[in-house]
């Protein structure tokens, strides 16, 4: 059985951090694109950052310079540290994974964490 669980959201003042977590199990992470997408009220899911397989990063670009993203493929363990946090950064944080083999696709998605910066 497929299952990611996100951690670590939470009320955080502006300029602050967090950092959330995704344990992950019942597939091969390491052979797996891990991501975070965020969804605001009224939004659309987005993209925040994506670490592949090999390693390799992408982040969007509101988020650039202040998230980093990582994994732990022995402990099946994504990571996202967000720093310097901004009142638009509020939303809830979605952790995935993904991966393409010839035509078939493969996309999990966890039940998501919230994050708040707010005052």
């Amino acid at each position: 059985q497929v299952q990611l669980v996100e951690s670590g959201g939470g009320l955080v003042q502006p300029g602050g951090s967090l950092r959330l977590s995704c344990a992950a199990s019942g597939f091969t992470f390491g052979s797996y694109d891990m991501g975070w997408y965020r969804q605001a009220p009224g939004k659309q899911r987005e993209l925040v950052a994506t670490i592949r397989s090999g390693g390799s990063t992408v982040y969007a670009d509101s988020v650039k310079d202040r998230f980093t993203i990582s994994r732990d493929n022995a402990k099946n363990m994504v990571y996202l540290q967000m720093n310097r946090l901004k009142p638009e950064d509020t939303a809830v944080y979605y952790c995935n994974g993904y991966r393409r083999i010839f035509v078939n696709t493969f996309d999990y998605w966890g039940q998501g964490t919230q994050v708040t910066v707010s005052s």
